[in-house]
C-alpha cells in the first residue's frame, strides 16, 4: 500500500475551514517552532505534518522557525540536523528559515513597554524563593516584595541587566500578573533571565534572553500566524499567550490552538530521554537506528512517505493515548512491499555442495526485481557448485510441515533448480557445517510431472557473494510504556541490536546508502551510512510481518 492520498479531517482542520469561511482570515499561516538543543524525533514529525500540511492543503504558508532562546543548549548542529529532517520529510519553509533571536530587539522593546504600564518587574529574589513564594495546586502565591518597585527603578534595573552589572540569577524580569491565580502559569511569571552565553546566532551581544513563553506569542504575532498549534502540555499556558499579546503594542492576534502529543509504545519521546540514551552510551548516536529520532529512523529504513502516511493515520486529537509501534511498522512494511526491488541474502550461513554441477561451471541466471511489477525488470544471479543457504533452512529429518531442505526431499532454490539433500557434515559440537546435495538440472522455471517440491529456499552462490555485516534490530525497551518506569534505562531491550555476518548476492555491491531491499523469505533492510563498497553493511528495517506481538504475548 502506497502513500495515501487522502485528506485527513480534524478539529483543527475544522477550526481553520471556519476561520477562512467567516472571513476571520483570509488565508492560513502557520510555523514550526523548534527548539535546536536535539534531534527532532517522532512527536516533532507529528507537529511538522500538521502544520506544513495545513499550510499546503489551504494554499498558506509555514514558517520554520527556531526558538532559541537558551544559548547554553543549542548549537548549529542541530540547527542544520533539523531543517535537513524537515526538508527529508518533503516540507518546504516559507522565505528563509526563521530564529526567535531575529526578534530579541523588538521582544526587549515589548519588555520595557510592560514595565512602563506597571506590568513588570525585576525581582531579585533566586529561583529557589520564587518557587517558594509561587504557591501550590491548593494554595496561592504570595506577592514579591519587589513587586511593587517604581516604574522607574524597574527600567533602570532592567537596563542594568541588559548592560551585564548584574549576575546569573541574581535577579530576573516578572510579568505581574495575578499571584493568585488558579493557573500556575500566570503567577507572575519569569519572562527575562541572565545569562552570560555566547548565542548560535547573535553571538555575545546579549547577556539577557526571553523566556519561551513571551517570545513564542510574539514571535507568532510579529510573523502574522494565523494558527498556532501546539501539543496539550501548553493548554494552559494559552493564558499567557493571549495575556502577552493583549498588553503590548502589536497588531496580529495569533490564537494557539493544543492537539495530543504522540506517544508510541516501546520507545520514548522525551528529549530529556533521549539526551540521557545518546549521553549515557545506550545507543551509538541521536541517529541510531534504534533512536524515534527522525535521523535513527531515516538511517533503519524508514521513508518520507512511511512517516507522512504514519501521521495520516494516527490523526490528530485532544485525546492522549499510546499508539502501538506495529502501525509505524506497518506503514513502511505496505510501502515497501511495493517498491523495494527483492534480493537475496543468507544470514545464518551453511555451505551446500552440489555434487552433481560440474566443477567450474557458473551460469547467469534471471531474477525479477519484484515478483508484482514487471517494470522494475530483472537482474543477474550467479550460479555454482558451491551455495550458501540459510542454516534453519535444512535438518536432517523433520515432519510435514517443515517444507525447507531436509534428506533425502527435495526443495525449489528461488530462481533456479530443484535442489535434493544427501549427506552432511557436523563440526565436533553437532553443528552442520555443510551439506551435499544434487540437483535436477531440467528443472529450470518449471516443475517436473511426476513430482513437486514443497518449499522454496533462498540461497547465494559461493563464489560470487559478497560478505556483509547484517544489523539486526528490534524495539529498543521490552515493555511497551519505558517512560512509565522509575528507572526508563533499565527497561532497555539487551537484544535490541545483533551483528550477523552474511553473504548477499553480487547485485548488492556498489548500492548507495538508505537504499532500500526486500532480502527474500526476511524482512526489508537499506543499506546502512557506514557501508563502503569493501565492507557491506545492511540495516533491518522491519521484518516482512509483524511477529513482535506472538513473541511477546
Amino acid at each position: 500500500m502506497a502513500e495515501t492520498d487522502y485528506r485527513p479531517t480534524n478539529f483543527i482542520r475544522q477550526i481553520i475551514e471556519k476561520d477562512l469561511a467567516s472571513g476571520l482570515h483570509q488565508t492560513v499561516a502557520t510555523r514550526f517552532p523548534p527548539e535546536p538543543n536535539g534531534y527532532l524525533h517522532m512527536g516533532h514529525a507529528k507537529s511538522i505534518c500538521l502544520n506544513f500540511g495545513v499550510a499546503q492543503d489551504y494554499q498558506g504558508s509555514c514558517n520554520l522557525r527556531f526558538d532559541d532562546t537558551n544559548p547554553e543548549k543549542e548549537n548549529i548542529d542541530y540547527v542544520n540536523s533539523i531543517k535537513n529532517d524537515v526538508s527529508w520529510l518533503g516540507f518546504s519553509w516559507n522565505d528563509e528559515e526563521k530564529y526567535s533571536s531575529n526578534y530579541f530587539d523588538q521582544l526587549y522593546g515589548f519588555a520595557v513597554e510592560l514595565i512602563e504600564k506597571g506590568l513588570a518587574y525585576v525581582d531579585f529574589n533566586n529561583q529557589e524563593k520564587m518557587r517558594e513564594l509561587r504557591g501550590t495546586l491548593t494554595a496561592p502565591g504570595v506577592n514579591s516584595e519587589y513587586r511593587d518597585t517604581s516604574v522607574e527603578e524597574n527600567l533602570a534595573h532592567f537596563e542594568k541587566m541588559r548592560m551585564g552589572e548584574y549576575k546569573e540569577g541574581e535577579c530576573s524580569l516578572r510579568a505581574k500578573i495575578d499571584m493568585s491565580s488558579a493557573f500556575m502559569c500566570m503567577r507572575d511569571p519569569v519572562i527575562y533571565r541572565v545569562r552570560f552565553a555566547h548565542h548560535h546566532q547573535t553571538g555575545d551581544k546579549w547577556c539577557i534572553y526571553p523566556m519561551y513563553d513571551f517570545t513564542h506569542c510574539i514571535s507568532d504575532a510579529i510573523e502574522g500566524i494565523t494558527h498556532s498549534l501546539c501539543t496539550l502540555e501548553f493548554q494552559d499556558n494559552r493564558r499567557l499567550y493571549d495575556w502577552v499579546i493583549e498588553n503590548i503594542s502589536i497588531d496580529c492576534t495569533p490564537r494557539q490552538y493544543e492537539f495530543s502529543r504522540l506517544n508510541v509504545e516501546y520507545t520514548v519521546l522525551s528529549k530529556r530521554k533521549l539526551i540521557q540514551l545518546v549521553d549515557e552510551g545506550h545507543v551509538a548516536g541521536w541517529d541510531d537506528p534504534r533512536m524515534p529520532t527522525i535521523a535513527g529512523i531515516r538511517r533503519r529504513g524508514y521513508t518520507a512517505a512511511s512517516i507522512r502516511e504514519f501521521c495520516k493515520r494516527i490523526g490528530v486529537t485532544k485525546m492522549d493515548n499510546m499508539v502501538e509501534m506495529s502501525m509505524l511498522e506497518a506503514c513502511i512494511r505496505d510501502e515497501l512491499n511495493e517498491t523495494a526491488p527483492r534480493r537475496m541474502a543468507v544470514l545464518d550461513p551453511i555451505k551446500v555442495v552440489i555434487e552433481n554441477y560440474p566443477e567450474d561451471k557458473v551460469e547467469i541466471l534471471s531474477a525479477p526485481n519484484h515478483p508484482n511489477n514487471e517494470e522494475m525488470g530483472n537482474r543477474d544471479i550467479y550460479f555454482s557448485k558451491t551455495l550458501y543457504i540459510e542454516a534453519d533452512d535444512f535438518r536432517e529429518s523433520a515432519n510435514k510441515k517443515f517444507k525447507r531442505l531436509v534428506i533425502g526431499k527435495e526443495v525449489r532454490l528461488r530462481n533456479a533448480y530443484y535442489l535434493k539433500a544427501e549427506r552432511f557434515d557436523e563440526d565436533e559440537n553437532g553443528k552442520v557445517t555443510c551439506v551435499y546435495c544434487t540437483y535436477d538440472p531440467d528443472t529450470l522455471g518449471k516443475d517436473p510431472e511426476d513430482r513437486k517440491a514443497k518449499g522454496v529456499i533462498h540461497w547465494v552462490s559461493a563464489s560470487h557473494g559478497v560478505p556483509a555485516k547484517v544489523r539486526l534490530y528490534d524495539r529498543l525497551f521490552t515493555v511497551p510504556n519505558p517512560a512509565a518506569a522509575d528507572d526508563f534505562t533499565a527497561c532497555i531491550n539487551a537484544d535490541s541490536l545483533q551483528t550477523v555476518s552474511a553473504v548477499v548476492e553480487a547485485s548488492l555491491k556498489g548500492v548507495s546508502s538508505l537504499s532500500g531491499f526486500q532480502f527474500e523469505r526476511t524482512g526489508y533492510f537499506s543499506v546502512d551510512i557506514d557501508s563502503t563498497d569493501d565492507s557491506l553493511v545492511f540495516n533491518r528495517t522491519v521484518g516482512l510481518r509483524d511477529t513482535w506481538a506472538k513473541v511477546s504475548n
